[in-house]
């Protein structure tokens, strides 16, 4: 049955309706004890330093920042928490990055769990082991990158989080190694798509909302997109979350990360690629053919929308029959928009927690 998680319930007091507040130690070890699981671990560990959320001008970062090769890249990666705990991977979305979670990651590490956060292939401190490699965007490849990373980590299964790209990695990762996945979190569900599916025209409003991938298409687009990254991110940012009011500092540490030398060309064939204008890696054939059949995910997954998603998005109603094990559904009210883990973090930890429970 789909719940519906406002930000205004007294029952469910970690849910953040307070989203510019400061969060500190104390705060921290309050969420990680009505997340229900105490400090535990934490205890232990070094307390997470004091953050600020999502609007905040005061400067803020993650504990530990490092990189690791892993497939065809070196990865950049943040960490949080304790190395024996659950893991937790957090993946970003597009035209974002790591700092999504900058207020998740601490509250997580505080409740127990060790929390990877990678930079995506074309974003951040990641980049490519080869300059042969060809810069695919396509939605295999950066599944594949996770599971690589999660090798080249020894880490066996996690648990799986994420929103707009992060959110159809997540979902191509528990469909098709199930096994590496213990639980998801996916912010407007079912994304897992196919060039087949793409190439079929849309209504017009629906058409509209895509208006950058139309864009992508087109040589000019690709040239404006390079020449006005920032300008760019800025645009979809206020548009994906028209209630959020970020300020200069906040966008301009996300958007330090799209000044990686692959951005541009993994964006662009990233948008080419769905609409079949752009060819994908014959590696990577066999894993879209078995997303093209659209396959059902058995993990247990909690799905997950801000009211106020100014973005392309499915309706809940369209994806519920994909998810086959325990399952649950939370709207987040209060003018929470696209990018929810950083407009609303404790309401994303508390996902993560509630569905690692299963």
């Amino acid at each position: 049955m789909a719940r519906k998680l406002e930000t205004e319930t007294a029952g469910t007091a970690l849910v953040d309706h307070g989203r510019r507040r400061f969060i500190g130690t104390a705060t921290l070890a309050a969420a990680a004890a009505g997340l229900g699981l105490g400090m535990g671990r934490a205890q232990a560990a070094e307390p997470p330093a004091a953050r600020p959320t999502a609007g905040s001008s005061s400067p803020t970062g993650f504990k530990s920042l490092k990189q690791i090769d892993a497939g065809p890249l070196n990865i950049g990666y943040a960490e949080d928490g304790p190395a024996d705990g659950p893991v937790v991977l957090l993946l970003h979305g597009w035209p974002y990055d790591i700092h999504s979670y900058v207020d998740v990651a601490p509250i997580l590490a505080a409740a127990g769990y060790r929390v990877i956060i990678p930079h995506l292939r074309g974003y951040g401190t990641t980049r490519f082991l080869s300059a042969a490699t060809p810069r695919n965007g396509q939605q295999a490849a950066i599944a594949a990158d996770m599971i690589a990373l999660m090798d080249a980590l020894k880490i066996k299964t996690a648990i799986l989080a994420g929103y707009d790209w992060g959110a159809r990695t997540a979902n191509i990762m528990a469909a098709l190694w199930p096994e590496r996945c213990n639980a998801m979190v996916s912010v407007s569900g079912y994304l897992i798509g196919s060039q087949d599916l793409n190439r079929a025209p849309l209504p017009p409003k629906a058409e509209l909302q895509w208006w950058y991938q139309y864009y992508f298409a087109t040589d000019r687009g690709r040239a404006g997109y390079a020449k006005y990254t920032h300008d760019f991110a800025r645009l979809i940012w206020q548009l994906a979350s028209p209630n959020w009011a970020f300020d200069d500092a906040t966008f301009e540490r996300s958007a330090a990360s799209l000044d990686n030398p692959d951005h541009v060309d993994i964006s662009i064939h990233n948008y080419r690629w769905r609409l079949g204008l752009a060819e994908g890696k014959a590696q990577y054939d066999a894993l879209e053919r078995a997303l093209a059949a659209f396959p059902t995910i058995k993990v247990p997954t909690i799905t997950m929308e801000g009211g106020a998603n100014g973005a392309p998005h499915p309706s809940p109603d369209m994806y519920r029959a994909k998810f086959t094990g325990r399952y649950e559904h939370r709207l987040i009210t209060g003018g929470i928009g696209h990018n929810l883990p950083q407009e609303a973090p404790l309401a994303f930890a508390q996902a993560v927690v509630d569905i690692g429970k299963a």
